[in-house]
């Protein structure tokens, strides 16, 4: 057939029209092919070319080989797009990863601040144009799609996501959603509201997740139940993609979790009466990694249930896992026997298209080369870096509030560095870091806290790290101040789970020894509020909330050194014991440590509530 008889491929058709002749087309086995995605280790030419797949993604940590680079990532992905495209009806994949701070999956990126950081900044403009940096990083790499933005309400620090979250305030999330228009362009006035969009080749396609209520499980348990009233989750975690919808997000991504003990990808009124006919969301919803296998117990068993009561609920596309083969001939089979209707497998291969033709992929489905160069570059470095800074928040400075300690006096004669945290930039990224559960040590390419320490201080200044100092150096007379780091060690996911959360690495222990000797300012690497026991916080001198900063170290020492103020404020609660917890600041028991919105300046004796 002549591609100028097939409306689908031309680029001058309204969206609509190419979405209904491209459908028109498609065999069953084609449209279920649409429907699910698999993960690079799997995607071979039978699924590509002979099949026609609709997605392709990488699970944390899975790479064309270790280290590699932008360039490689194209040539991975580009290699999967010409096999799509050879397949009977030519149509592209979308490419999707977890770029959640940066292309983070992949070596030598911009690595950005956690969102809990960022919602510490208040900063709704940086966050767009974090957005756009991520959007082009991703972008060179070919990849069209990713995983983001999480806009959970995290309401208990236990949930190995925190950090995830921008705020324990529905209102904070909401202004952060501001990354959806920086990932994906901002759309016209009068563009159709719930509609898709993206900008142009420059643009990713965004995904707002996880809906809904992932944030406010029972003890903060990953992937557990939110018990609450309809009223009750519409306001406090519904709320956030109302924005993302209205600024165009393609793409929703379903909750592990449950509402009242009825699971997200098995909840038709959540995901279709709510969601896609309430709300009016056009994009398609997408599942979680393997979410399917969850809907039964045993894990995995009676897989084409599973299968049936997710599509018939509402979820569009699949990510399968493993179970590529079984997804595929269950839903071929569930289609034929008319258990799942063809006018559900026909709307999500509609959303799906609808969010391919719009995405460009048919116009440009490779790589844009030209945008390697701006990877890792130092314009978007300075931009992560701004980002550091302006997330960091000051606990304390100074056991008298006549002496502050901080900023502190980069021509000191000699000064200390220490703890776990000082020279580790894996520690310092935190999960979802070039492997999904972040890793120690010099993963990628930045600049650590040392390293920035190192840079700022004066010429005759002698710096002096330990990790754990040794005796004979904390009996020294002569070191002006300590910078000690310490935090948590990084994880993903239920990895996260915690409830103690106590400093790790004896970390609590390491601060004591240090300040019961010398002045001792504390940054602490974390992606929550962790312990500090009131005995600790008498003894040190400053405390800083650093979050988990990626990998612009020098942001740190912008502040720290007195080129910049402190301006950031706790995005969440810091409760004084695990037993208060949860605790939010609109209880009517509240006794935080420090309260929601708290945070210290630097040039006058204020702090922000």
């Amino acid at each position: 057939m002549e591609s100028s008889s097939c409306i689908y491929k031309d680029p001058n058709s309204p969206t609509e029209a190419r979405v209904k002749d491209l459908l028109s087309r498609m065999t069953l086995k084609e449209k279920v092919a649409q429907m699910t995605q698999i993960e690079r280790s799997v995607a071979s030419p039978h699924y590509l070319q002979d099949l026609g797949i609709g997605s392709v993604m990488n699970v944390g940590g899975s790479a064309p080989f270790p280290n590699a680079k932008s360039p490689d990532w194209a040539d991975m992905v580009d290699s999967f797009q010409k096999l799509a495209l050879q397949s009977r009806l030519g149509i592209p994949i979308i490419y999707g990863t977890d770029a959640v701070h940066g292309n983070n999956g992949v070596y030598g990126t911009t690595i950005f601040p956690h969102n809990v950081g960022l919602g510490a900044t208040r900063d709704t403009d940086l966050v767009r144009r974090i957005g756009v940096a991520t959007a082009l990083e991703v972008r060179a790499c070919g990849i069209q799609y990713t995983f983001a933005p999480c806009v959970a309400v995290c309401r208990d620090p236990r949930w190995g996501r925190c950090y995830e979250s921008y705020s324990e305030d529905t209102n904070i999330v909401r202004e952060m959603t501001s990354i959806v228009t920086g990932l994906q362009g901002q759309p016209p006035e009068g563009h159709p509201n719930g509609y898709p969009f993206l900008a142009g080749r420059n643009n990713v396609i965004a995904c707002a997740k996880h809906f809904v209520g992932d944030g406010g499980t029972h003890k903060g348990l990953n992937e557990g139940d939110t018990i609450l009233s309809y009223e009750d989750l519409e306001r406090i975690h519904m709320a956030p993609y109302l924005d993302c919808i209205s600024q165009g997000v393609g793409t929703i991504m379903a909750s592990y979790s449950s509402w009242n003990g009825h699971q997200l990808h098995a909840h038709r009124f959540l995901l279709t009466e709510v969601l896609k006919d309430k709300l009016g969301f056009k994009g398609f919803v997408i599942s979680d990694w393997e979410a399917l296998d969850r809907l039964s117990k045993p894990l995995g068993s009676n897989y084409r249930h599973c299968v049936s009561t997710a599509v018939n609920a509402g979820t569009d596309m699949v990510m399968v896992g493993q179970k590529h083969r079984e997804f595929v001939k269950d839903l071929i089979f569930l289609a034929e026997s008319g258990e799942i209707p063809m006018t559900r497998i026909d709307d999500a291969v509609e959303r799906i298209l609808r969010v391919k033709f719009v995405a460009g992929l048919f116009k440009y489905p490779f790589a844009d080369r030209s945008l390697l160069d701006i990877v890792g570059s130092k314009l978007h470095r300075e931009l992560a870096r701004e980002a550091v800074r302006k997330s960091l928040v000051l606990l304390k400075n100074g056991k008298n509030p006549e002496k502050p300690l901080l900023p502190l006096d980069r021509s000191a004669k000699k000064i200390l560095v220490a703890g776990t945290h000082a020279d580790d930039l894996g520690y310092q990224c935190g999960g979802w870091t070039i492997g999904w559960n972040g890793m120690s040590g010099r993963i990628t390419i930045g600049t650590t806290i040392l390293d920035a320490i190192k840079e700022a201080i004066g010429e005759e200044t002698e710096v002096i790290y330990e990790k754990i100092p040794s005796p004979d150096i904390l009996a020294s007379q002569d070191i002006s101040y300590a910078i000690v780091a310490v935090g948590e060690d990084p994880y993903a996911e239920f990895n996260g789970d915690n409830p103690e959360l106590v400093i790790p690495f004896n970390g609590a222990d390491i601060i004591s020894s240090v300040a019961d000797k010398i002045p001792t300012l504390v940054v602490l690497i974390s992606g929550r509020p962790l312990v500090i026991e009131p005995w600790l916080l008498e003894k040190i001198d400053g405390l800083i909330a650093a979050w988990l900063p990626g990998t612009e170290g020098e942001g740190i020492t912008d502040v720290i050194f007195g080129d910049y103020d402190f301006s950031g404020r706790l995005p969440v609660t810091w409760f004084r014991k695990v037993e208060q917890l949860p605790v939010n600041f609109r209880d009517n028991s509240y006794e935080p440590l420090f309260p929601f919105g708290f945070g210290l300046t630097c040039k006058a004796d204020t702090s922000f509530d």
